[in-house]
């Protein structure tokens, strides 16, 4: 089967609406999994609400080929971001290709690169079948907190659909440039509890407003027990939100704000809530929202230096070394698939993530494949 080209394919998986929430990833995953399919990939579904679908398509990775090495993987998500208040100058499922720019959401932040990885495994799906193989991990729910690939790995089912993984390329907007890894991101609701009272007698309450404020405070003066990572600086803390009360004339017996940390490289998770239990007190309560480990692969891990110089040789420039503040779903997977290196690496353009009249690149549409498929090869290469 011949591959189809990635810029067409691109096309067609932004003509689908899967802005999340809802999400409803499954049409493009119906797709993804027809094209694959045919070419010979085996294709199983992982849905973890209605109409939510993750998909892994894998081929080859006998047992004994290329000196035993685990299957070589791909990921992407196949959710959007909402739309935004701003008026689109494209129509954001249009797919309209202007200036050598292909239109829409989802154009760079990512269906480009699940079409660009696609396409590049299509294409060598003979040289697969009898090498290490591949394994295409395409998922549902990244953008609200990685929830496809956070419910395959909680799932003895998913696990053993995911398998193992000698190395995850991650194909997230670059520019096609790799990237070593990417922050982690713990999201903490703080709570306060008092006593409510009329508004006109405050002696007679409790007024969890305060205790938030007095938290807040604490917060803006806090410093991490870690310094800066080599490439990721400085972890980060922002209170995002507050909100308490229900009425001007009463004392609040409830408030609350949002924390956001992105955290670094070697920092627990555990231990830093630990921290802030300590620093904010017995008066606040701490839940977590959302809890996304960091990625990192150092650059002198082999694998890793084998893609900088596929990348530099594509590009015809020397790449520096690379991280990025954004999570991704090798937060959930690296685990699950072995702890196996991980490169950030697509054809999306990282500043149009997110904004309207979202695009990317043709061209970079294309070169993405070209890279993908040299990776593959490289891969599949005896005594690689």
């Amino acid at each position: 089967m011949s591959a189809p080209d990635p810029v067409a394919l691109t096309q067609a998986l932004l003509r689908i609406d899967t802005v999340n929430p809802p999400g409803n990833e499954d049409r493009c995953v119906e797709l993804l999994a027809d094209l694959l399919s045919a070419a010979g990939f085996a294709c199983r579904t992982h849905e973890f609400a209605p109409r939510r679908t993750s998909l892994v398509a894998r081929i080859g990775g006998h047992a004994g080929s290329a000196g035993g090495r685990a299957p070589l993987a791909f990921t992407g998500h196949v959710d959007v971001v909402p739309l935004g208040n701003t008026r689109w100058q494209h129509d954001p499922f249009g797919a309209e290709i202007v200036g050598g720019r292909l239109y829409g959401r989802g154009a760079s932040d990512m269906k480009s690169g699940i079409a660009a990885f696609v396409c590049a495994a299509i294409d060598q799906a003979e040289r697969l079948r009898q090498g290490p193989g591949l394994n295409l991990i395409i998922t549902a729910g990244e953008e609200t907190g990685c929830e496809g690939a956070f419910a395959m790995a909680a799932s003895p089912d998913g696990r053993a659909l995911l398998g193992s993984a000698g190395a995850l390329v991650v194909a997230e907007p670059t520019a096609n440039l790799p990237l070593l890894g990417h922050k982690g991101a713990f999201w903490l609701a703080a709570e306060a509890r008092g006593v409510t009272a009329h508004g006109a007698m405050p002696e007679r309450g409790d007024n969890a407003i305060y205790k938030i404020a007095k938290a807040a405070v604490a917060l803006e003066q806090f410093s991490f027990d870690t310094g800066p990572h080599p490439l990721m600086g400085m972890p980060t803390l922002n209170v995002g939100t507050v909100r308490g009360g229900l009425n001007i004339n009463s004392v609040p017996d409830a408030a609350e704000m949002g924390i956001d940390i992105r955290s670094v490289a070697g920092q627990d998770h555990g231990v830093l809530l630990q921290c802030l239990c300590r620093v904010l007190g017995p008066q606040i309560g701490l839940r977590a929202l959302l809890d996304v480990g960091s990625v990192y692969t150092a650059p002198d891990d082999p694998w890793m230096q084998r893609v900088f110089a596929i990348c530099s040789a594509r590009s015809g420039q020397a790449i520096a070394p690379r991280t990025v503040s954004y999570f991704t779903d090798a937060a959930a997977l690296r685990g699950p698939l072995g702890g196996p290196p991980v490169v950030i690496l697509g054809p999306g353009e990282p500043e149009m993530a997110h904004q309207t009249d979202e695009y990317c690149q043709v061209d970079r549409i294309h070169e993405a494949t070209a890279l993908f498929g040299d990776l593959i090869t490289d891969w599949c290469a005896p005594g690689a």
